[in-house]
């Protein structure tokens, strides 16, 4: 069953010629063909970029996972985490960011 029967299309074809005139049809339909096949080509780079991601090996091990922010964070800076919680380790984060931050004004 179509949403559209043949006198339904010739009244909207109808109004578009109407609207927009009989010379500035072939210019619409050039843009309209330009804006598909620009959607195809982004489509299709999207769906290429997935393909990239999906096929990468996850770089983290299964403790790596498990962990929170701030242990994940205070173990990229290099920092203890064993036995800490994560409000020293915020606070160890902030103090050691400071270091770094002040060894780079040097």
């Amino acid at each position: 069953m179509s949403l559209f029967g043949p006198q339904e299309l010739l009244l909207i074809f109808g109004i578009i010629i109407i609207l927009f005139g009989a010379t500035k049809l072939p210019e619409l339909a050039r843009s309209l063909g330009q804006s598909m096949g620009e959607f195809k080509v982004g489509q299709m780079e999207a769906e290429r970029r997935y393909e990239a991601l999906k096929n990468q090996p996850i770089s983290q091990t299964p403790d790596d996972i498990a962990l929170t922010r701030a242990q994940r964070m205070a173990k990229n800076l290099g920092i203890d985490i064993k036995g800490k919680t994560d409000e020293q380790l915020l606070a160890e984060i902030e103090k050691k960011l400071a270091e770094q931050e002040a060894a780079l004004k040097r």
